[in-house]
């Protein structure tokens, strides 16, 4: 079966961000802000295979490749946040959201599931900062070339 690009690149967004976390998780480095940031290059990443391919297509419509851009993005945050809800959920809910830092994103004692949310607006946010400058800079690309 052949999945389409946007999903097949949303899988391999999830996948980075996944090891990424599991990754800082183990070194115990996961109440560290400033490393989240770096999953901001597995969704770059992800949007740039989706765009690369449309463009290597000759798919070069600018509204096609910002929705098709898009969908890879969100569908990799949808990924990474069920992933995340249930990594969160095995490792202890509540009590396991307790032991990162308290200025991690809410600053109180937030439940596992409203980390999840304020971490799901967070990565549809930069998601969408992540597309909108990726198809501005890939725009140039798709311009008929003469």
């Amino acid at each position: 079966m052949n999945l389409p690009k946007e999903v097949t690149n949303g899988l391999i967004i999830f996948a980075g961000i996944a090891a990424y976390f599991l990754l800082i998780d183990f070194l115990n480095l996961s109440d560290i802000l400033w490393l989240r940031m770096f999953n901001v290059l597995f969704v770059w990443y992800g949007v740039t295979r989706t765009l690369s391919w449309n463009v290597a297509h000759g798919k070069t419509d600018y509204g096609y490749n910002l929705l098709s851009a898009g969908g890879t993005a969100f569908l990799g945050v949808i990924f990474a946040i069920i992933g995340l809800v249930g990594y969160i959920h095995l490792r202890g809910g509540d009590a396991y959201i307790a032991n990162f830092s308290e200025d991690l994103l809410f600053g109180g004692e937030p439940t596992a599931n409203q980390y999840c949310l304020g971490i799901l607006f967070e990565g549809i946010a930069s998601a969408l900062i992540v597309v909108f400058v990726s198809v501005q800079y890939w725009r140039r690309k798709m311009a008929p070339q003469g």
